[in-house]
């Protein structure tokens, strides 16, 4: 079994997260994904034991829109989404990643380019480990995974930086939050 087929098993034996792909597919999105977070410490739940939502705070779920940049278009989206999972009881985070470089500066001090595409805003995510999306029905042929710096540290509990976007006090919160909730993982310094 490939550490992608390993994923995949995971994400389909916790309900939230498979009941969350397959809505997903049904909303169409463009270019969607379901990341970060929810993602990593699924995975990181599974290899302490834990209960498959222990700790996750939100299920990231982002997609690129470039026809509609406005915070109206992305607040509709954001509303259907919510409809589709409505029953689960999750907190969404829901980003047009199209229209992220309108916002990014004032809200975290730095100003930055456009994305490009879904993937190519993974690929700043804050760590190796939580730079990951997956979509399409996890148990059809459409299943996608981007991961641009590999699944190895995800599967390793190893939590590293990517100094792409993020900075040192961002990671070394989040990295500090982490390992207070899932004991095992190594955090690599900054």
């Amino acid at each position: 079994m490939t550490d992608t087929d390993a994923l995949r098993s995971i994400l389909l034996d916790t309900a939230k997260v498979a009941t969350t792909l397959d809505r997903l597919t049904a909303v169409a999105l463009p270019d969607w994904y379901l990341g970060a977070g929810c993602v990593a410490q699924t995975v990181w739940n599974g290899a302490h034991g834990f209960a498959p939502d222990h700790g996750i705070d939100d299920f990231d779920i982002v997609y690129f829109d470039p026809t509609d940049l406005s915070a109206e278009a992305e607040n509709t989206v954001e509303g259907r989404v919510h409809d589709a999972l409505a029953d689960l009881g999750i907190r969404l985070d829901v980003t047009n990643e199209a229209r992220v470089h309108l916002w990014y500066g004032e809200r975290f001090g730095r100003d930055i380019e456009p994305y490009r595409s879904t993937e190519h805003a993974i690929t700043t995510w804050p760590t190796t480990a939580s730079s990951i999306g997956v979509c399409g029905d996890a148990r059809g042929d459409d299943w996608r995974v981007c991961a641009p710096f590999g699944i190895d540290d995800l599967f390793a509990l190893i939590v590293r930086p990517n100094k792409t976007l993020v900075d040192r006090k961002v990671y070394e919160a989040k990295a500090a939050r982490w390992a207070a909730t899932w004991p095992r993982l190594t955090v690599i310094p900054w």
